[in-house]
């Protein structure tokens, strides 16, 4: 008979707590105002690092060399973003990859079967616009118009392809995903409209389904606003590893936080403009190409969705 021998990090990572939620997703959907949002409460943990992927196994890869200490590789490494917890706080996380990815749920729940599921959904059109954005601005994305980015779909980066826009936009079968692993009573599906209209309400439903006090006060916090860079050389320099981007990152550890954010806000105005508003025929055009998908989900969540983001008209 043989005996296996527990290593030093598994055993550390069996005493250690795994989250009690995650928000999923979607990106471009509030997920990082909702992270600020959360995180201030003080019976919410949530880690420092926004983003740790580490359940997405499929597309972290894709974004992050192997050889990066950025984000933890091992399970003792994720569980250890988590050890400055208070017993009595629920602690979690917030990787819109894992809304994408088509191994992160079983994932999670092989690690925390009673995890609660949080997902943002956004209507495409506007997703998929404010996602070429974000990709134009970390000079993902090449291809400034969006009609054209949209169609060419694949972005390849050093010979691989990166991703596609429509993959994002694969709502009802990302979400079946969740629901093949956990109760549908784990799960809170939200809609980017509600949150944008009622940013506290929004707010205070969650921390219900968290089973937390939603009476606290819920911070206002705008974050990640669509922008436009104002040109491909400026631009380059505040990308996310720009020179400075990173020299600006380390000024602003010595700053006190006030200070830090009248950095960031400088720091946008010189290198970022207010996008022109979307071409309406682009737009258009958008909405027919998923006009399927809006109408699955709207009988997914029994919630009419082709209404209220105007697909009925998509003609």
């Amino acid at each position: 008979m043989t005996t296996s021998i527990e290593s030093p990090a598994d055993a550390r990572a069996t005493r250690r707590r795994a989250p009690d939620f995650f928000i999923v997703g979607q990106h471009k959907s509030g997920t990082t105002a909702l992270y600020e949002m959360l995180r201030a409460h003080p019976q919410i943990f949530m880690p420092d690092l926004k983003e740790p992927r580490f359940f997405a196994s499929d597309l972290r890869p894709l974004f992050e060399p192997s050889q990066s200490t950025r984000l933890p590789h091992t399970l003792d490494e994720y569980l250890a973003l988590f050890d400055e917890a208070r017993a009595e706080q629920r602690i979690g996380e917030a990787s819109p990859s894992y809304l994408r990815s088509t191994a992160a749920a079983a994932a999670i729940a092989a690690v925390q079967p009673g995890a609660r599921i949080i997902a943002i959904l956004r209507e495409p059109a506007s997703f998929v616009r404010s996602m070429h954005l974000q990709l134009l601005r970390d000079g993902v994305e090449t291809e400034r118009d969006l009609g054209r980015a949209f169609a060419a779909e694949a972005i390849v980066r050093d010979g691989r392809r990166v991703l596609r826009y429509s993959d994002h936009v694969r709502y009802v079968e990302q979400l079946r995903r969740y629901d093949g692993v956990f109760a549908r009573e784990q799960m809170l599906v939200l809609i980017y409209d509600d949150f944008r209209a009622d940013n506290e309400g929004t707010v205070r439903r969650i921390l219900r389904f968290l089973e937390v006090d939603d009476a606290h006060p819920v911070p206002a916090v705008e974050a990640n606003p669509a922008v436009l860079a104002r040109s491909g050389r400026v631009g380059s320099l505040y990308r996310p590893r720009g020179p400075l981007r990173v020299l600006s990152a380390g000024a602003s550890a010595l700053l006190p936080r006030r200070a830090r954010e009248r950095l960031r806000a400088a720091r946008r105005r010189l290198a970022y403009a207010e996008p022109p508003p979307p071409d309406a025929a682009v737009m258009r055009e958008l909405r027919r190409h998923f006009r399927g998908e809006v109408s699955a989900l709207s009988e997914y969540l029994h919630r009419d969705l082709v209404s209220l983001w105007g697909y009925d008209r998509a003609e």
